[in-house]
């Protein structure tokens, strides 16, 4: 699928976030970008950038063939049927970042013509870090290749199941949080040991950012790389066993699971 011009359609902070990550990374030009939000003003900081910002939500998906919806959840039935009456399915493909949105709802709204993808990326996506998990339906192998090419320029992006993104919101998009205390903890243990704050943080986030990078590049599981760090009768193992007497991975374990019952309860209600 070539992308001609992409529509933002809900410019707040998810949605400039990835029309500046597009940007940055060159995936297309800013005259190819169309954001909208009520408040123009809003988006000066893209306007200034060549980027066409506009009010007017069926102007914008009108100039484009590839639509993102990054919208309040309250505001996804009226914008679809808003936008309704002018996609074309031989024109458009939409995408919708918009949290308890399924596919199934969203299509029940557009058409099962309508090639529909539903992405669910996390807050590292400001700095083109995210984790996006897409789901799809009616949609060909070019245009989803080129919707995780997309993503994949705001951070790393993978295509499941759309009966697990509820798992995927857990896992990436609360897992943000998880990690985000565990760095906050280990830094207060360096502080325990002597570290002022602000340079236990650093070294903290830096590893744990060194830890990741570990991973993504290796492929390898965390275990081999823990081995390499972990000497007979060391301080390392030391600490790790002492974690595990307290419960930390089962404490961990329990932590994603409660989230995502949580979250199923939350789905089933809606």
């Amino acid at each position: 699928m070539e992308i001609s011009n992409i529509a933002i359609i809900g410019g707040g902070n998810l949605g400039k976030s990835i029309a500046n990550g597009l940007l940055n990374s060159e995936f297309l030009s800013a005259e190819n970008l169309y954001v909208t939000r009520r408040k123009l003003e809003k988006l000066n900081d893209l306007k200034e950038r060549g980027v066409n910002t506009t009010n007017d939500n069926v102007f914008a998906a009108q100039q484009a063939n590839l639509i993102i919806l990054a919208i309040k959840p309250f505001q996804i039935k009226d914008v679809l049927t808003e936008l309704n009456t002018v996609l074309d399915p031989k024109k458009h493909v939409l995408v919708s970042v918009v949290t308890g949105a399924s596919l199934e709802d969203m299509q029940s709204v557009v058409g099962k013509e309508i090639g529909l993808f539903r992405a669910m990326p996390n807050t590292a996506i400001a700095i083109s870090e995210s984790m996006t998990c897409i789901s799809t339906n009616n949609t060909s192998p070019e245009e989803q290749a080129t919707v995780v090419d997309l993503f994949s320029q705001l951070g790393k992006a993978v295509i499941i199941d759309d009966s697990l993104m509820a798992a995927a919101t857990v896992l990436g998009a609360c897992g943000i949080a998880y990690a985000m205390r565990f760095i906050r903890a280990a830094s207060q243990g360096g502080i325990e040991i002597g570290f002022g704050a602000e340079i236990s943080q650093l070294i903290a986030s830096q590893t744990v950012k060194g830890a990741a990078s570990l991973l993504l590049e290796s492929g390898l599981h965390p275990e081999q790389e823990i081995d390499k760090v972990t000497t007979p009768q060391g301080c390392t193992i030391a600490g790790l066993n002492e974690m595990e007497h307290q419960g930390f991975s089962s404490s961990l374990i329990k932590g994603v699971k409660t989230s995502f019952n949580k979250i199923s309860d939350i789905e089933e209600d809606v």
